[in-house]
């Protein structure tokens, strides 16, 4: 008896080894676009998640950013309900382009998500991310200049979503899809051309580039330094953590040793004995500092390097300099022996 293709059976594996540590019962949702990965994705965990004791549902998300976008999100969820899988919801996000139409489609898309699985009490949620958009996240990572997480690219698992298809290439998914029938919808965004997003260009144009001088491997070769890079990221995050938590300090009783409550009007502050900060090496500290302003309520995307290295001269080069102005309008600031970090002032 002739098995099934390679590839549909590497996506079943991969989804398989995905949903091992769930209990019978539970409920998976997968994320769909109607693309191949999503699509591929899709039709693994329908045939996975019964043999498992599995309910697999879908989620598809319309971000009605295209003509015609409504159209393709019910082909989407058709083709999912024919797959078997059930409940499969269609939503219908609003795309505020606060930080670039990639950045906000991707957190209104997350945020739906999380909603769905939240009001089906599902489990899990499964992204169709490949190991092709792994090593395109971090070379757009690398081109703005990040740091380790950010070159860590996309973890397996975050909370309620899972990534089953990381180790395996969009070529499978593509190859999948054939060998079962399934009809993919091909969006037109990636493309490559004029006005095209920048990870288009970086799929169609610079990775091919970078195979065409460097020589076959780069995909795989960009993953490898992100695993590599989550293992140490996730290291110094909790080494950074219980070094915060050694340097914290009652900032309410700073305030009344300096006489004033000058901070009650802010989001949040985090007071911090800088000397403690001080003896540890500057890479954890700077973890520590950025974790402080983001605790303080600074806005995760504006806080950068620049303004995390003002901070550190708060503790490594105090000279009686005044406070550091930090996005969103917090502060950070050296007071009565210690460092403290607020957020922006609440409303009112």
């Amino acid at each position: 008896m002739t098995g099934p293709d390679p590839a549909v059976a590497a996506v079943r594996g991969a989804v398989r080894a995905a949903l091992a540590d769930l209990p019978r019962g539970s409920l998976v949702l997968v994320a769909c676009s109607g693309g191949a990965d999503s699509t591929a994705l899709a039709a693994g965990a329908a045939f996975v998640g019964p043999r498992g004791g599995l309910r697999v549902g879908a989620v598809v998300v319309d971000h009605g950013l295209q003509q015609g976008s409504e159209e393709v999100a019910e082909r989407a969820a058709l083709t999912c309900r024919e797959l078997g899988l059930g409940p499969v919801d269609v939503v219908r996000v609003l795309v505020v382009a606060a930080g670039g139409p990639e950045a906000a489609a991707r957190t209104a898309r997350y945020a739906a998500l999380e909603d769905s699985a939240r009001a089906h009490g599902a489990a899990a949620v499964l992204l169709g991310h490949t190991r092709d958009d792994q090593a395109e996240t971090v070379l757009l990572a690398l081109a703005r200049g990040s740091g380790a997480r950010s070159l860590a690219g996309m973890p397996a698992r975050r909370g309620v979503l899972r990534r089953p298809l990381l180790d395996l290439r969009r070529v499978d998914t593509e190859r999948a899809c054939a060998a079962q029938g399934l009809a993919v919808w091909h969006d037109p965004t990636n493309q490559s051309g004029p006005g095209a997003p920048r990870r288009s260009e970086v799929r169609h144009r610079v990775l091919p580039l970078l195979e065409e001088v460097l020589g076959p491997g780069v995909t795989e070769a960009l993953a490898r330094t992100a695993d590599q890079l989550r293992e140490d990221a996730d290291h110094l995050d909790a080494a950074a953590h219980a070094l915060l938590d050694e340097a914290r300090v009652d900032e309410a009783r700073v305030d009344q040793a300096c006489g004033d409550g000058a901070h009650g009007g802010h989001g949040g502050a985090a007071g911090l004995d800088p000397e403690v900060l001080l003896r540890a090496p500057a890479a954890l500290r700077r973890r520590v500092l950025r974790v402080a302003c983001l605790e303080a309520g600074v806005p995760a995307g504006s806080l950068h390097r620049v303004h995390v290295l003002a901070v550190e001269a708060l503790v490594v080069a105090w000279r009686g300099q005044g406070p550091v102005a930090l996005p969103g309008g917090g502060e950070a600031r050296r007071r009565c022996g210690r460092l403290t970090v607020t957020g922006p002032a609440r409303p009112g």
